[in-house]
């Protein structure tokens, strides 16, 4: 199991955002994550291509872009060029799965869908052995600072059993409400990645904090 740590940035004050990536640079933090809202399939709107360019020229540390947009497909080259290592899609907004994860590892992206915590594991058994990236979204998606969805470990736990099942190599990321206080049985559940914004913009010492992330 690895303990990976990505950031959100939807968490860090825009007005800085060079002294933010440059803290992240610094960091342990082993991926910059950046939440793609569209304000369409989620209530809130966030930033788009231009940030993920500007941060990319701003940092060497792999780009988690999460799609949280209807029509994903479309922007999976855009998004490539503007920098993003690891592209994850809504399962919830894909009518065409296959086809979009075949397409982003084609651009030479890897591939992630996310789970809405009303979908279950079980949706995604026949994609399973083609991603890189199961997300596991610990919140209803669109907004930072939700509290963690408790079952979410069992879910944590399901899809790591799927993982295993198929033979899959794809890495467990989870998002939303992880805090150093739960991070310890969200890592024990099977998670491989955590995502976290909240917390870590609003720490004292957010350099500091992400090692803890790791090292719990």
């Amino acid at each position: 199991m690895s303990k990976l740590v990505s950031p959100s940035i939807l968490s860090a004050d825009f007005g800085n955002l060079q002294k933010e990536i440059d803290m992240l640079n610094r960091s342990r933090a082993d991926w910059i994550h950046l939440d793609i809202m569209d304000g369409v399939f989620v209530p809130n709107i966030s930033f788009g291509l231009p940030v993920v360019k500007a941060v990319s020229k701003l940092t060497a540390k792999p780009l988690d872009v999460h799609l949280m947009i209807v029509n994903p497909e479309k922007y999976a080259e855009k998004f490539c060029k503007a920098g993003a290592s690891i592209l994850t899609v809504q399962y919830e907004a894909c009518v065409h799965l296959h086809g979009t994860v075949q397409h982003i590892k084609s651009l030479g992206m890897k591939a992630g869908v996310a789970l809405n915590p009303h979908t279950p594991v079980s949706s995604v058994e026949n994609i399973i052995g083609d991603i890189d990236l199961l997300l596991i979204m610990s919140v209803n998606p669109g907004f930072g600072g939700q509290t963690f969805i408790a079952r979410s470990t069992d879910k944590i736990r399901q899809a790591g059993d799927l993982i295993t099942r198929s033979g899959s190599g794809a890495l467990i990321e989870v998002d939303g409400g992880i805090y150093l206080e739960n991070a310890g049985a969200i890592y024990s559940a099977g998670a491989d990645v955590l995502v976290s914004g909240n917390a870590v913009f609003s720490a004292a010492n957010p350099q500091d904090y992400i090692a803890k992330l790791k090292e719990i």
